[in-house]
């Protein structure tokens, strides 16, 4: 069980992916090994989802798609909207409506030699979309996850900002990788100066005598469920703190979840030997999720 868990669907093994615009079966979709992103990680993404013909939140994805580009110097040469327009073209052709999970990646392009300065791309950009028919396994919400906490911190801003949404993900694979060999299916991972910031591929949030505490978001991805997430307990009267703090300071906590575009609200079940409350029905991180279920058919019904 993961954050991650889904269900199989046996159509996504015909789905068409965008590439630049045009559209190639997924066994024929390719990309250069001279690729940017290939070679070097060096690129932005999103992960956006569809729900009920529409795609959740995707200003806030494109408005950090853009915030990202910028803040890796890397010109992306589309508008919002003819982004929107490639990823409907491929949504239209595998016909897809509803629990949809969509990649949306950008590359800074193809390299004339495998050489990590921009001055040997020839450009343009490379654009991927990948949209699969991809529904969270409920078994993660009954279950819930286990988190524990890892040695790999989270970069400060002169290092890379944890902000941009880049393809350079070693720091959280390295994370990943050392907490399942601890036994996590996450890992808490610190900022540079021993506070607790994030898991490696979510964001996180502790409950302790009904208030909800999370890091202030400065190493950690600005994510967008992260957001809704505070905005809903806010809304809620729900007291949420964004703080810095330490493991012993939440050691004793009752409850945890993580939050992310796939899954939404996950239940923690288990920080590390310490079994939690989170998946109970009538726990907090419960209550949150269904304000979050609700939270999205109200959006979907605005668009």
């Amino acid at each position: 069980m993961s954050s991650h868990s889904y269900v199989k669907n046996d159509k996504n093994s015909n789905i068409f992916i965008n590439i630049d615009g045009k559209l190639f079966h997924r066994s024929e979709a390719k990309i250069s090994v001279f690729d940017s992103g290939f070679l070097l990680g060096d690129g932005v993404w999103e992960g956006i989802r569809l729900h009920n013909n529409q795609l959740l939140f995707i200003d806030d994805h494109l408005t950090r798609l853009f915030q990202s580009a910028d803040g890796i110097s890397l010109d992306i040469p589309y508008s919002k909207k003819e982004i929107i327009d490639q990823i409907r073209k491929v949504l239209d052709k595998n016909k897809m409506i509803d629990d949809v999970h969509i990649r949306l990646i950008i590359s800074r392009g193809e390299k004339i030699t495998p050489y990590q300065n921009p001055n040997a791309n020839k450009g343009p950009i490379t654009l991927v979309i990948i949209p699969e028919f991809k529904k969270t396994n409920p078994e993660v919400y009954k279950k819930g996850i286990s988190i524990g906490r890892v040695s790999t911190m989270r970069p400060s801003k002169n290092i890379l900002s944890t902000h941009f949404n880049t393809l350079s993900k070693l720091n959280c694979i390295l994370a990943s990788i050392e907490a399942n060999e601890l036994g996590y299916d996450e890992g808490i991972m610190n900022d540079p100066l021993g506070n607790i910031s994030t898991c490696n591929s979510t964001n996180l949030f502790f409950i302790k005598n009904n208030s909800v505490w999370t890091s202030k978001g400065e190493y950690c991805l600005n994510g967008i469920t992260r957001s809704k997430a505070i905005y809903l307990c806010k809304k809620n009267n729900i007291s949420c703190l964004e703080r810095d703090f330490k493991f012993n300071a939440i050691r004793d906590c009752e409850e945890a979840f993580v939050t992310g575009t796939f899954a939404g609200i996950i239940p923690v079940s288990r920080i590390e030997n310490k079994k939690l409350s989170s998946i109970s029905s009538n726990s907090l991180t419960n209550y949150i999720r269904k304000l979050y279920n609700k939270y999205i058919q109200q959006s979907v019904k605005k668009i």
